[in-house]
């Protein structure tokens, strides 16, 4: 029985022929890895292969590690396998990986977006046979409205809260949503406070990208500092007894989960915004077609419904098990252990 060129197990998805791992979630020698969100570049693997913008990303998160950058579409051989990592649009340093050998050619996408964020490089459809593919906004439920709007938005909302004296708190991931968000928001309305996990995670990318000022709150930062401005906090800040100062506020939140009627009820936000760094349904089918590959493998999301559509079209399509969390859970580890510095460096 032949081996399947990437093959799906308890630690990773993984290529016999170069005793490699793609973003494995438990320890292995040879890891490469798509991106910095906690659920897919995981501490303890022995070696690290990942572009070079996301090197000092994951530094940050994972410490001292083993790491070897790469640069866009460059190749390199393991036993006679070649890689290369092809821009995902997820978030700054996120990559797809491209596997050939003999003439057989798989892509990995880890997380990915269609629409250009203005901040990481755009996504690129690569050719191959088998395509693994996402599907964390697999329904048709899912349409994204453009990123102009849904900033419009956001600064209107803010301008709106400071004309009645509040502080505007608008929750975005540490890694990729607050830099997204960050970039875009409107700063003659006033200041940008940030929790400290935005703040450090933003410093981290500042040399690639030329964001907005921002005031990191600290324990000296005082109450009255913050009616009128906005602050960017990760999600897991919210309901903390870290924001009681700012009162009054208004909360907000950026994800694709907003999409759906009851999610801001029940997080108990007063405000969501609809904007997702992954691929909506269109995105996600455009992006298929345009690689055309006959085999689709669907991973973590709505993968059963997608992949069932997509063998209703003529896809050779299935679905396979993954430890990555998608939307809403690919940095909560991470937020929480930010979180907890954050609130230390603002007690």
């Amino acid at each position: 029985m032949k081996i399947p060129l990437l093959a799906f197990n308890d630690k990773g998805i993984y290529c016999h022929q170069a005793d490699v791992y793609l973003d494995p979630w438990r320890p292995v020698t040879n890891a490469i890895i798509t991106h910095g969100h906690a659920d897919h570049s995981r501490w303890g693997h022995k070696n690290y292969i990942t572009h070079h913008t996301n090197v000092p990303i994951i530094k940050h998160r994972l410490g001292d590690i083993n790491v070897t950058g790469k640069d866009w579409n460059e190749t390199f051989t393991i036993n006679g396998v070649k890689f290369s990592l092809h821009p995902a649009g997820h978030i700054i340093g996120s990559a797809q990986i491209r596997v050939e050998y003999k003439g057989e050619v798989w892509v990995f996408t880890g997380d990915y977006k269609t629409e250009d964020d203005g901040i990481s490089v755009p996504y690129e459809p690569v050719k191959c046979h088998t395509f693994i593919t996402e599907n964390t906004f697999g329904l048709p439920a899912f349409n994204w409205i453009p990123q102009t709007e849904v900033m419009t938005d956001i600064n209107n909302w803010w301008a709106e809260n400071k004309a009645e004296g509040k502080t505007s708190i608008l929750f975005g991931y540490t890694l990729g949503k607050a830099q997204r968000l960050l970039k875009y928001l409107d700063t003659s309305n006033g200041k940008i406070f940030t929790h400290g996990a935005v703040e450090n995670m933003t410093n981290v990318l500042r040399p690639m990208v030329d964001f907005p000022p921002t005031t990191l709150i600290t324990r000296d930062t005082k109450k009255e500092e913050f009616p009128g401005n906005i602050v960017l906090a990760p999600p897991s800040a919210h309901g903390s007894i870290w924001i009681r100062k700012m009162t009054p506020f208004v909360t907000g939140s950026a994800s694709g989960w907003m999409a759906f009627r009851g999610a801001r009820r029940r997080r108990a936000i007063d405000k969501g915004f609809v904007l997702s760094d992954h691929c909506d349904w269109y995105g996600l089918l455009d992006s298929i077609k345009a690689t055309g590959a006959e085999k689709i493998i669907c991973t973590h999301g709505y993968s059963d419904v997608f992949s069932k559509y997509l063998r209703e079209i003529g896809y050779d399509a299935r679905t396979e098990h993954t430890q990555y969390e998608g939307d809403e859970g690919e940095t909560a580890e991470t937020d929480k252990a930010e979180l907890e510095q954050g609130n230390e460096d603002a007690a």
